[in-house]
């Protein structure tokens, strides 16, 4: 079962269509983020900063992003235009973000590619995965990348599973999918275009485009003695 990047995602939305050329599944690109750095980031400091965010010299930051106090970007890290990075943001390394993307307070960032207008706004761990175009995080979201043994993380779909060579892969999340608040995404997730995953749904696994997961929770009213 292979996963091609147009499957998931609208390449025209990213500046840095060129690291999923070569590539036959999707999480390929995961594993060219650094060596695609390293060659052809030229840092640069664009857009505003408000305060005094923590900025490396590994950074390129495009116009007119801002940069609020208390943000840390320790990069390798490329940031698009007209971006928001909120107070308490922490970028590490190697990170690709599009242009127009809010990355949110109290948010982490590593190996990961964000598509142009995807917003992680509040309280989100992104680590080793791909956001599209338009993709959006509710607050609390975590996007797991590595399994609790240690081991190879698969693609596991209805009927069969995919290795994919990788010991840390969090989640690729289609053009325009929503995942609700406190929902937590297991390792090697695939979220489909335009699908929704319900607020405090654990999730694993393939979900197709346009589809929609939920979680039902029993609750018991008693009356208070």
């Amino acid at each position: 079962m292979n996963f091609p990047p147009q499957n998931l995602l609208d390449l025209d939305h990213t500046d840095h269509r060129s690291l999923f050329d070569k590539v036959t599944n999707v999480w390929e690109a995961l594993s060219l983020i650094a060596s695609y750095l390293q060659f052809r980031l030229k840092p640069a400091i664009n857009g505003k900063q408000i305060g005094r965010p923590f900025i490396s010299n590994a950074v390129y930051i495009g116009h007119g992003t801002v940069i609020e106090q208390g943000a840390m970007i320790k990069g390798p890290a490329w940031i698009g235009d007209r971006c928001e990075i909120r107070a308490g943001c922490y970028i590490r390394e190697n990170v690709i973000v599009g242009n127009g993307a809010v990355l949110g307070n109290s948010c982490e960032f590593k190996n990961s590619i964000v598509f142009d207008e995807a917003q992680v706004p509040h309280f989100n761990y992104v680590g080793d995965s791909i956001l599209g175009h338009k993709a959006h995080l509710g607050a609390g979201v975590i996007l797991s990348n590595v399994r609790l043994d240690h081991g190879e993380v698969m693609v596991r779909g209805s009927d069969s599973s995919t290795r994919t060579g990788l010991r840390k892969f969090g989640a690729i999340v289609g053009d325009r999918a929503e995942i609700g608040c406190n929902a937590v995404i297991s390792p090697g997730s695939i979220i489909g275009r335009d699908s929704v995953i319900y607020p405090g749904t654990h999730w694993n696994g393939v979900l197709e485009e346009r589809s929609i997961a939920k979680m039902r929770q029993s609750i018991e009213i008693a009356p208070r003695s």
